[in-house]
């Protein structure tokens, strides 16, 4: 038997890379499955590879609603102009510890410097329901509501400004239809919704590599498809 938890995704600032790399660190327009589980596992305080527990996770349906903010008009994404390393004192042997280093532990640049460009989505907010066995439903409701160690929207910097977890339910109607009283309340209008499902009569389909295989020191992915479905086209499903 099976539950949806919904979660509330909120903040000035979320980032949801699926294959951002090295200096440039891209964001999707909305939360990966990936990052949806991370908080999970943040939550219940699961270091490591967790294969066993992200085999039961990652299999089951999930939704995204994207809302935006009617009174907001600036650009969804941001780049911030970052620089890894930059104003450590050298002499002093803390601050030294923070310089960024090369494998073998030599400087990677001169003066330890790097630049990198991140990307983050700004002023949304997103609802997510997620398909949980009922053997883990209660356990991840209350990590969720008591999290053992800091979650956060993709980075350690997005910080989250809405309590994430809204609620259990028995179907997926029920999480939507409360997820759209908290966008109301909040004045927020529905943009665009992700279904996992490959259907391109309803919007256009993406492939991701976002579904965790292995957590950890080497992390693997499977991938899955999705469906990009706007608002308008989506509203005679959604009440």
């Amino acid at each position: 038997k099976m539950s949806y938890v919904l979660m509330w995704l909120e903040g000035p600032l979320q980032s949801w890379g699926v294959n951002s790399k090295y200096g440039r660190r891209d964001t999707l327009q909305f939360p990966t499955k990936s990052g949806i589980l991370g908080i999970i596992l943040c939550a219940m305080g699961k270091g490591g590879e967790q294969k066993e527990l992200l085999s039961s996770l990652s299999c089951t349906d999930l939704q995204v609603d994207c809302f935006t903010s009617e009174s907001y008009k600036l650009s969804m994404t941001i780049e911030d102009f970052h620089m890894v390393g930059a104003n450590f004192d050298e002499s002093d042997p803390w601050e030294t510890l923070f310089v960024p280093k090369k494998s073998d532990g030599k400087k990677s640049t001169i003066g330890g410097k790097k630049l990198t460009y991140r990307y983050y989505i700004q002023n949304m907010a997103f609802a997510v329901y997620l398909e949980v066995q009922d053997v883990l439903v209660n356990e991840v409701c209350e990590s969720l509501k008591n999290p053992v160690w800091p979650i956060f929207l993709g980075r350690k910097s997005c910080v989250p400004s809405e309590l994430i977890f809204q609620g259990k339910f028995s179907s997926k109607d029920e999480c939507i239809r409360t997820a759209n009283n908290i966008a109301y309340g909040k004045e927020r209008i529905k943009s665009f919704s992700v279904l996992q499902e490959d259907d391109s009569t309803k919007g256009d389909v993406l492939s991701l590599s976002d579904v965790p295989v292995q957590f950890g020191e080497h992390k693997k992915y499977k991938e899955r498809y999705v469906t990009i479905v706007k608002a308008e086209e989506n509203a005679g499903n959604i009440s």
